[in-house]
């Protein structure tokens, strides 16, 4: 007998390539800025906008601060005054042009669409979240959508899971299992809402967080294993 039956993803960096759609972004930006994106910069601005975004997760911030307060904050470490709102929107737009899929989520998202319930749980903007689940072909493959800007919540915080499993037709949290990169969003979540977890981690980073999540895969198509289900094999083209 099947244990799960709705599957909840995350997005960035579990089903899409968030790295390499920043990278172009920022590079794009900078651009547009006529300043060269140096290796020291982009590592900066995502110790930055990790912080903004960890204050986000924890509540003590909400979303347009964190957007909108991100590029004011690092151009002016390097003396260089902008209008945080302006580039937000244009970083935005760069941002939705990247849709690229992990290796073997179209495949495993495929497979699963017809046994499984699937929907997104993200902490991410809405439009681009939209614009890039489409564009990657993803976003028809799943029930539903949820977004923490439209929801007033965001994970790891119960009340967005609260509001997520309102919305699922006959959901059944001992059905439930979360699959996302991130140990304070996607794992404190699925635990504080009481559901089972499992984290994608292809880098194996190391856990000292004391978050410990129900399985722990380095491969999305390890997933096959812990739902007991076969992996389709693809179609040969001639």
């Amino acid at each position: 007998m099947r244990k799960y039956q709705t599957l909840l993803f995350d997005v960035d960096d579990t089903l899409l390539n968030f790295g390499a759609a920043e990278k172009l972004a920022l590079r794009l930006l900078f651009e547009d800025q006529e300043m060269p994106l140096t290796t020291e910069m982009e590592a900066h601005y995502k110790r930055i906008n990790h912080a903004l975004w960890r204050s986000f997760e924890e509540g003590t911030m909400d979303r347009d601060e964190v957007v909108n307060t991100r590029f004011s904050i690092l151009f002016k470490e390097y003396a260089h005054e902008v209008d945080g709102v302006l580039l937000e929107k244009k970083y935005r737009s760069y941002l939705e042009e990247g849709h690229e899929l992990l290796d073997g989520a179209f495949e495993l998202i495929t497979d699963l669409q017809h046994q499984y319930d699937l929907y997104i749980v993200t902490n991410g903007v809405s439009k681009t979240q939209d614009r890039r689940l489409r564009d990657s072909g993803l976003h028809p493959l799943f029930k539903d959508i949820f977004v923490s800007e439209d929801t007033g919540f965001q994970k790891p915080m119960k009340e967005y899971f609260d509001y997520v499993f309102a919305r699922i037709p006959n959901f059944s949290l001992e059905k439930g299992l979360i699959i996302g990169d991130s140990l304070s969003a996607d794992i404190k979540g699925g635990q504080l809402a009481g559901l089972d977890t499992c984290w994608f981690n292809p880098e194996l980073k190391p856990n000292n967080t004391g978050i410990v999540p129900t399985y722990e895969i380095q491969n999305l198509d390890e997933l096959y294993r812990i739902l007991n289900v076969e992996k389709e094999e693809s179609a040969s083209v001639c």
